[in-house]
């Protein structure tokens, strides 16, 4: 007698005496092999080899991944990672972060359209000349020299203290503008053409323009302090307002630079008003003045 077939487990594959004469039974040629196939499959169902399944598991694409790794015999889904805070605030950023970038965004493409003196093949190449006379007149040098002159040659108490105190407000607007240039670097527009008169090392960044600081503080320290025609308190108010245009015509700095710069440098002499010098309150200044 033949012995009996068995499966992968080495189980017996027995054919009941019934099925012996059915026309797929094993006793007709042509039917044993599909009954063997019908019971190595049926052996192979996923509920029923805990193997097997975890074979089929490793060969999936999903694990070789390394999405879902395996814990203990069965397939477990690991939670997913959170991604950190700030790649949050990215993916869903707020109105605020949208705002600010939109003004930026307006900023650089009012800047580079206001820049027509940037060069000399600019639209506007043929002023250049005339706004680098305006940027000379707005430069921190020629008013510290300017103003140790006049008060070298000053022979009256009180233009001494008015000259003594704007001395002390263009030092002060000289460390301000220093100090958030290097705090905050903001590069200078791209279109900028780096031939500027008597640069520092904090002069290659932009934010804030200090013409446009120079200007407010100087002009607002004028018509405080002089007595001046009205003709006059407006061709000052209207220097102070060129000389900060001409830094975005010249490609020197963007608008924000120039804006704020305003608003810093009417605020320094708030400063400086505050804290005016007096021989009554900084009478060693005043002595030592006079005997040089």
């Amino acid at each position: 007698m033949p012995s009996p077939r068995k499966s992968v487990e080495g189980r017996p594959l027995v054919a009941s005496a019934a099925n012996s004469s059915s026309p797929g039974s094993p006793a007709h040629g042509g039917g044993g092999g599909r009954f063997e196939f019908q019971s190595l499959l049926s052996s192979r169902a996923p509920g029923t080899d805990p193997t097997c399944a975890r074979l089929r598991a490793s060969e999936s694409p999903v694990h070789r991944r390394g999405s879902f790794p395996l814990a203990g015999a069965g397939l477990s889904q690991a939670s997913p990672t959170p991604l950190p805070e700030e790649n949050r605030m990215d993916l869903n950023p707020s109105f605020l972060g949208i705002a600010l970038r939109s003004l930026r965004a307006i900023d650089l493409w009012l800047s580079k359209k206001l820049g027509v003196c940037a060069g000399e093949n600019s639209s506007w190449g043929s002023v250049r000349p005339l706004m680098k006379l305006l940027e000379i007149s707005g430069h921190g040098i020629p008013w510290l020299l300017g103003t140790l002159y006049c008060l070298s040659k000053s022979d009256s108490w009180v233009g001494r203290e008015v000259l003594m105190n704007l001395l002390f407000a263009l030092l002060l607007d000289l460390l301000l503008v220093a100090l958030i240039k290097g705090l905050v670097r903001r590069p200078r527009p791209a279109h900028n053409q780096m031939d500027m008169f008597v640069t520092l090392s904090v002069d290659k960044y932009s934010f804030p323009s200090g013409h446009a600081t120079r200007a407010a503080l100087v002009s607002r320290f004028i018509l405080n302090h002089l007595v001046l025609a009205i003709p006059l308190r407006v061709l000052v108010v209207l220097w102070a307002f060129i000389v900060g245009l001409s830094r975005v015509m010249l490609g020197r700095h963007n608008v924000t630079d120039v804006a704020f710069g305003f608003f810093l440098g009417y605020m320094q002499y708030s400063i400086v008003d505050y804290c005016w010098l007096s021989p009554h309150n900084a009478p060693i200044l005043f002595v030592l003045w006079n005997h040089q």
